[in-house]
């Protein structure tokens, strides 16, 4: 299964894969059901998550009914327990929007809730990160989940979420990350997509960030806060959840 999942997230465009995980979503979720872990955006249980990965392949982290990952599953838990999310009045601005939380987020009568992306068939607006079509201060809470590592120049898509973003506004901007490099990591001379996708992750990722990921965000003015909340749940949740121990949520102020 690892190696036929490899496949098709290598080779099927995303918007494409995006259009046909509705159909096989609920095919696989039937199947798959059980009660060893859970996911707790649905909170429907199975025997075993899915492999994920572009090029290395993670085992047991894909659920089968949302199609989250570890880092989405995180989120929630941490939107749910730590902040009024689901019951304040908010605008939101979620750049390319996952399957996990767009329907959930668009049903939410609290949200005034807007997606985008340049080519996501769930984005509401189409737009360039680095140059957004919304006034200064628009928006209470952004999301941009694993969307910097896809672009060029990183610091001016950082300025744009700042400018956009309200005074005390909030802002989750998740990335792949390696904490045990000090420097972020660029080559552009690397150019086979085998190499990148080795070196960077996916061949589509121009960065591999590190440490001073956090600086970077400081530097357009966003205050930042470096939160492990699994530090808060058990190692029963952490297992049941099927969560990346120590993953950081980065929390932007404005």
């Amino acid at each position: 299964m690892k190696k036929l999942f490899k496949i098709i997230l290598n080779i099927i465009p995303r918007p494409l894969l995006i259009r046909l995980s509705y159909i096989i979503r609920p095919v696989l979720a039937f199947f798959l059901k059980g009660n060893k872990y859970t996911d707790p955006i649905d909170g429907k249980s199975f025997k075993t998550f899915l492999p994920y990965g572009y090029g290395t392949q993670r085992n047991n982290v894909l659920s089968p009914s949302t199609l989250s990952l570890e880092r989405h599953r995180l989120l929630w838990l941490y939107l749910t327990g730590k902040t009024d999310f689901f019951s304040a009045k908010k605008s939101v601005l979620h750049f390319a929007p996952e399957q996990a939380f767009y329907k959930r987020f668009r049903k939410m009568k609290n949200l005034d809730y807007t997606t985008t992306d340049l080519n996501s068939p769930l984005a509401d607006v189409k737009a360039d990160i680095c140059n957004l079509p919304f006034e200064d201060n628009s928006y209470d809470v952004i999301f941009c989940n694993h969307v910097l590592e896809h672009i060029p120049d990183d610091a001016k898509a950082m300025h744009e979420l700042y400018r956009v973003l309200k005074p005390n506004g909030m802002a989750i901007l998740q990335i792949p990350q390696d904490l045990n490099r000090e420097k972020t990591f660029e080559d552009n001379s690397i150019t086979d997509r085998k190499e990148r996708a080795k070196i960077f992750g996916q061949y589509d990722h121009v960065r591999v960030y590190g440490r001073d990921y956090f600086d970077k965000l400081r530097s357009v003015g966003f205050k930042v806060n470096e939160v492990d909340y699994t530090s808060n749940l058990s190692d029963e949740d952490i297992a049941k959840y099927c969560l990346a121990k120590g993953e950081i949520i980065p929390l932007c102020y404005k």
